[in-house]
């Protein structure tokens, strides 16, 4: 199962000594004076046993364990922890070439740093761990580092990578189980009958409802709003928006809503009814909510439109005021000296106002008059 999760190449880095930054270096490989007496020459110890000491006391608490090939530290790390014991950097070489050496050293620093092993009690913590954070995510990887997080902050020594990503497919298994239990109550004959005609082909639409329901409106027409609410009334009637889902962690149901709509329906159908029916419930749910979303968002960009449309007709109707009033204002002013002109006789005035200005300008001004409301569609 480790190979599947990490390649061979990814195990092997798991297992040993990764690069180390300066953050890192400071923070895990400064010797306090307490450490320097641990590790004191008085207690018989050899240059190079010293110095592997020193290098499992900091090793441990950066990645939660210690490498078995102990020489194979960051040199920099080495040189920090060198300098600091005055000891020659070479001596690591020959360090831990007895097996029971490394052992001994690595029980010693994990009493003096107060870590424990990884026995029955801490097993059932990460254990425990696992589940509620395999209700969250699913990925075997990010779980594998979770729990690794989890051990470095809890002080326990991790164990090996296969052994540790074993716990973590358990924890996945037991994480479908535990799902499938909180959602049992809802899965009645006749919901799991309807869970599985989603995933048949329905000659009216000519695809299966669960592809029906994963296809978004993806324009505002008055055919896609038509086809939303049609989605939405059949959700409605398999109480889609009713399903209460709320025992499962929110991380859980997207999970679960993402793997129904990244599956075909045949895939689906071949799952265990455990594994299936959750997945179908959260699609179901899910659904309910994104479509009447899309419909609310189609009506309202509708809405929108129309407003445009009719916030543009009245710019255009008003410039087309404008542009009359200017020219029946420019026929005004011609008129009106003419009529305050008391030098011309009031039986001259029209035929001098038809003449000078002529009918067809009259005329033109005449049909221009427009209604005094402006028009809103």
């Amino acid at each position: 199962m480790a190979t599947r999760v990490f390649s061979d190449n990814e195990l092997e880095l798991l297992r040993g000594f990764p690069e180390i930054n300066r953050e890192e270096l400071i923070r895990f490989f400064t010797l306090t004076p307490a450490d320097v007496g641990f590790i004191d020459p008085g207690r018989g110890r050899s240059p190079k046993d010293r110095l592997g000491l020193a290098v499992q006391l900091c090793t441990l608490p950066w990645l939660g364990f210690v490498p078995d090939d102990v020489a194979s530290a960051p040199p920099a790390a080495v040189d920090r922890l060198a300098e600091r014991l005055e000891i020659p950097v070479d001596e690591l070489r020959s360090y831990g070439t007895r097996k029971q050496t490394r052992t001994d050293h690595l029980r010693e620093v994990s009493r003096y740093l107060r870590w424990k092993p990884a026995k029955a009690l801490e097993l059932k913590e990460l254990d425990e761990f696992l589940l509620a954070r395999a209700m969250e995510h699913d990925s075997p990887s990010l779980l594998f580092h979770l729990a690794c997080e989890h051990l470095i902050s809890s002080r326990v020594i991790r164990p090996g990578v296969v052994k540790l990503l074993e716990r973590v497919g358990s924890a996945r298994a037991e994480a479908g189980r535990e799902t499938y239990q909180r959602v049992a109550h809802l899965l009645t004959g006749q919901r799991m009958a309807e869970l599985d005609s989603l995933l048949v082909l329905d000659p009216e639409i000519g695809v299966s409802r669960l592809n029906w329901l994963g296809k978004g409106a993806t324009h505002d027409s008055a055919a896609a709003v038509k086809d939303e609410l049609a989605k939405l009334t059949y959700l409605w009637g398999l109480d889609g928006h009713t399903l209460d889902l709320s025992k499962l962690p929110a991380e859980r149901r997207r999970f679960l809503a993402t793997v129904g709509r990244r599956l075909t329906p045949q895939p689906l159908d071949r799952r265990e009814p455990q594994r299936r029916y959750p997945i179908l419930l959260t699609v179901l749910a899910q659904s309910a909510t994104d479509v009447l979303d899309d419909v609310i968002s189609l009506f309202d960009q509708a809405v929108s439109a129309r407003e445009s449309r009719a916030r543009n007709k009245m710019k255009e109707v008003l410039a087309a005021r404008a542009a009359a009033g200017e020219n029946r204002q420019a026929l005004l002013d011609e008129i009106l000296p003419v009529l305050v002109d008391t030098a011309v006789d009031d039986e001259e005035v029209g035929g001098l106002l038809r003449s000078g200005i002529g009918m067809e300008r009259l005329r033109a001004a005449l049909e221009q008059a427009a209604p005094r409301s402006i028009p809103l569609r």
